[in-house]
């Protein structure tokens, strides 16, 4: 395969802590953008900033990648032809590129001092001036640097930015962007200690790497024309640029935080967001398929992806749509598979102990089979909208003894008593019904029998029998309940 046809992306996270929901999305798209065009996808630390770099963080970012289904061709837990993969195991190499600039005049020599730099900002700020650097070492003479390097004087390596004229640039989004040089800053290639800023790093980085997209937020786009002039200076091709849109929030229409959503991929998983969810949410998320189809697996995603169908408008994000999606993935799930995702819901809420292969019912202490909890999942599955909710929604289940008003049990104006009565002739009916019979179908056979044989209302009989086997207004129906507590259990329930 010649260059112009290698296909190779990265995704390129700090060492900062958690993977939070927008770096998802853009680590997601990267994956889809690279398979779909049959390439590979390389995972780059960038841990220049070693102020707020977090041990342990590549880890976790790359176990919860795995979770999700992303998993990197190269990078620096499995190797590859372009290393070293973690920025600070190529410093060599950036102070070699910038060597290069510095012969070349294309870029130079900063000695201002933090303190200069402060008190220059903030007199062109007093004179409403752009508040940027002044240029000041731009032109000093061999000689006067000679003499600050002699003199021990710290410096940092600026970019020779054009004065006048046009910069344009290209996303593969939005297409052409213009900007005017002259609101250009002679931006830091290299800090006083050697170690290079993100917008040298990541140009040097992506060429020697042979990245054919690079692909990242919105937010980078006036970062843009910097990284396109030190592709010109170095004489090398640019990349294709992809800047995803931003992500605003469903109230208020603000950028997403932490406080509205933008929280770890973690803390989705540990609330029960299932990764078929979260991929199929945040893929829509700047994509817009071509049908009206919105449930999409991640295989189907890498397939029908277009970049021309992404858009540059605003995504909102709305945790309504996620739970939608998470809610009809876990109906999709059979039950045994459902149930072992939920088994650590109910032990974290106290509702379950397991030791071994053994189950018991933390509430009652009684020992429980894994049917019972199959017969509990299968009660919450279609009202969970995550995993996490599954223990309230089938906590009667566990509960020894229900408390709840009496008054419930009377449906709509009837009377206590007789919704009373109408429960010990239910109870009749049931502790008929041999133990070997015990199902939702042949239990609610057999009670509506009676209640059309009788031309009596649903209403007061199923009701009452609904409320006395949950203590709740709202619950599953009966027959599923019954069957699931067991003859013995619901009889103990229905008092005569």
């Amino acid at each position: 395969m010649n260059k112009e046809n290698k296909i190779r992306l990265r995704f390129a996270p700090s060492p900062t802590g958690y993977l939070h929901i927008g770096s998802l999305r853009t680590a997601l798209f990267t994956y889809i953008i690279a398979k779909n065009l049959g390439g590979k996808i390389i995972l780059r630390v960038e841990d220049t900033d070693q102020k707020r770099k977090v041990e342990g963080a590549v880890e976790k970012l790359i176990e919860i990648l795995d979770w999700v289904g992303i998993k990197f061709d190269e990078g620096p837990h499995t190797g590859g032809d372009y290393g070293p993969y973690v920025q600070t195991e190529r410093l060599s190499l950036y102070k070699k590129y910038a060597n290069e600039l510095l012969e070349q005049g294309k870029a130079y020599r900063c000695f201002c001092s933090s303190e200069r730099l402060e008190k220059m900002r903030k007199n062109r700020e007093a004179a409403k001036l752009p508040s940027r650097y002044d240029r000041k070492c731009r032109d000093l003479s061999e000689a006067e640097i000679g003499q600050k390097i002699k003199a021990g004087e710290k410096f940092v390596i600026r970019q020779k930015m054009p004065f006048e004229g046009e910069v344009k640039v290209y996303d593969e989004i939005r297409g052409e962007i213009t900007f005017r040089a002259e609101d250009l800053e002679d931006h830091v290639l290299i800090k006083s200690d050697g170690i290079p800023t993100y917008h040298f790093a990541v140009v040097v980085d992506d060429h020697l790497m042979e990245i054919s997209h690079v692909t990242r937020a919105d937010e980078w786009i006036p970062s843009f024309p910097k990284n396109t002039l030190l592709y010109r200076d170095f004489g090398w091709t640019p990349p294709k640029f992809i800047h995803y849109p931003i992500i605003l929030n469903k109230q208020g229409g603000g950028k997403l935080s932490k406080r509205q959503g933008d929280v770890a991929v973690e803390e989705y998983r540990d609330k029960g967001y299932l990764k078929e969810a979260l991929i199929n949410f945040c893929a829509l998320l700047g994509w817009h398929p071509k049908g009206e189809n919105e449930i999409l697996s991640l295989e189907q995603i890498i397939e029908d992806f277009r970049i021309e169908d992404m858009g540059a408008n605003p995504a909102v994000f709305d945790v309504e749509k996620l739970d939608f999606f998470n809610g009809y993935y876990i109906r999709q799930k059979g039950i045994d598979e459902l149930s072992e995702l939920v088994l650590p819901f109910f032990i974290q809420a106290g509702m379950v102990k397991k030791q071994g292969e053994k189950f018991w019912n933390a509430l009652s202490g009684e020992e429980i089979s894994f049917e019972f909890i199959r017969k509990a999942v299968a009660l919450a599955r279609e009202r969970m909208k995550k995993l996490a909710d599954a223990p309230e929604l089938v906590r009667f289940l566990f509960e020894p003894k229900l408390e709840y008003d009496q008054a419930l049990l009377a449906w709509k104006d009837m009377d206590l008593s007789v919704a009373k009565e109408n429960l010990k002739k239910i109870r009749g009916i049931l502790e008929a019904i041999p133990e070997n019979e015990w199902n939702r179908e042949n239990l609610e056979n057999k009670v509506k029998e009676f209640i059309a044989a009788n031309s009596l209302k649903n209403g007061e009989y199923l009701w009452p029998l609904r409320v006395v086997l949950t203590g709740l207004k709202a619950s599953p129906g009966p027959f599923e309940i019954a069957e699931a507590l067991g003859k013995n259990k619901t009889m103990m329930r229905i008092h005569p």
